[in-house]
């Protein structure tokens, strides 16, 4: 991996760059869209940074604690806070995952004293990826280029719970040939909401219907957004429209790794 330790002579990243950063690679990143993992440690090398993915990371726990399996997300917890203790940052391409650890994760363990403190430390310094390098690295913009129409989605989790708004617009204004289209009630839920979709499909499938209705209605030729499974119920609802809408990751098309597939395409190999 590149690091501002490999750079020449004079071009050393600002002290601030040299950080050693936890990647949290998420489940659906992992299991369904490893090319946004990729993405994100592109990002994060290219800002100068040494990247690591802790051995030790799983599921951050969130569905186990939104069904209230309180035992077992503090265990999942336990061994997520241990994994990423070492590093600098943490950093996810998943508001939802990172809002789990930097929001949830010490209102789970506040009985704990020393796991309270432990949690804390880790909430502290977990980021969302286009959070982390707009509030946290201040980049300004990104060298990539995307000839599209794009609309973007506000996740719930991110938007709600980490404030994330301005960041990922800054940084996708800054690419080369993409042009924003007007989305309305961008910062309406896509009805996924992780359990939530399977406990209520009926009322899931009703939001999503209207959500993507209206990224139709945008003009837009791709949507945008940061959280994997938003975007795979959104990609899914708009297939099932006969849609010729393109769903894609906020990070890939940050790192300019827009060639393969769009999310719920056939890969080469299918």
């Amino acid at each position: 991996m590149t690091s501002s330790d490999d750079l020449p002579p004079g071009d050393a990243a600002p002290a601030e760059k040299r950080a050693n950063v936890a990647l949290f690679v998420t489940c659906l990143v992992d299991l369904f869209r490893p090319s946004i993992g990729f993405a994100t440690v592109k990002l994060l090398e290219e800002a100068g940074l040494r990247v690591s993915v802790p051995q030790g990371q799983t599921c951050c726990g969130q569905p186990a604690y939104n069904s209230g399996d309180r035992k077992n997300a503090m265990a999942i917890a336990k061994q997520t806070i241990t994994a990423l203790e070492p590093f600098d940052y943490v950093v996810a391409p998943s508001g939802s995952c990172a809002a789990m650890i930097s929001a949830h994760y010490p209102d789970l363990m506040r009985a704990d004293i020393q796991w309270s403190k432990r949690a804390r430390a880790v909430a502290m310094k977990t980021f969302e990826i286009t959070q982390f390098l707009v509030d946290v690295l201040k980049v300004e913009k990104v060298d990539a280029r995307f000839e599209e129409d794009v609309v973007y989605h506000d996740s719930c989790s991110g938007l709600r719970e980490l404030k994330i708004k301005s960041q990922p617009r800054k940084l996708l204004s800054s690419v080369d040939g993409l042009h924003f289209k007007e989305l309305m009630d961008e910062e309406g839920c896509c009805g996924f909401g992780g359990t939530f979709c399977v406990k209520y499909s009926d009322v899931s499938n009703k939001i999503v219907d209207r959500k993507t209705q209206a990224i139709e209605a945008s003009g837009a030729e791709t949507l945008i957004a940061g959280d994997l499974g938003c975007l795979m119920n959104m990609a899914g609802k708009l297939s099932r429209a006969g849609s010729s809408v393109r769903v894609r990751h906020v990070a890939e098309v940050l790192a300019g790794m827009t060639d393969g597939p769009a999310i719920g395409e056939p890969q080469p190999d299918e």
